[in-house]
C-alpha cells in the first residue's frame, strides 16, 4: 500500500496519543501517532504526525478534520512534507535567538 504521513498542528498541550488515534481512526487505518514533546520540558510541542496505511484514507482525513475543533482547539492537518536533506535541526536556547548570538551593533 501506499502510506501517508499527515502533519497535524494546533495540537492540545492536553491531547494524548490515545485521543488523536480515535480522532483519525474513524477514516481509515492509523499505523502510528507520533505527538512531538519538548525535550527539556517533556511537554508537547502542539503538533503531531499520523501515518496511514493508504493515501486514500489520509487525504480523507485531511479533508474532514482540517480547521476541525479538537478539545477546544482549531485543527491543522495537511500532508506532511519530508526534511530538506542536509537541513540541519532548528535548535533554540530559549531566548529568541537560533544560536544564542545577538544582532548586536558595535560600540566602535
Amino acid at each position: 500500500m501506499n502510506r501517508m504521513n499527515i502533519y497535524v498542528g494546533n495540537v492540545p498541550f492536553a491531547a494524548t496519543q490515545d485521543q488523536v488515534k480515535e480522532l483519525f481512526a474513524q477514516f481509515g487505518q492509523v499505523e502510528s501517532v507520533r505527538i512531538i514533546m519538548d525535550k527539556l520540558t517533556g511537554r508537547s510541542r502542539g503538533f503531531a504526525f499520523v501515518q496511514f496505511a493508504s493515501r486514500e484514507e489520509g487525504q480523507q482525513a485531511i479533508d474532514n478534520l482540517n480547521n476541525k475543533d479538537f478539545l477546544g482547539k482549531q485543527l491543522r492537518v495537511n500532508e506532511a512534507r519530508p526534511r530538506e536533506e542536509g537541513a540541519a535541526p532548528r535548535r533554540s536556547n530559549g531566548n529568541g535567538g537560533s544560536n544564542g548570538s545577538f544582532n548586536r551593533r558595535s560600540r566602535y
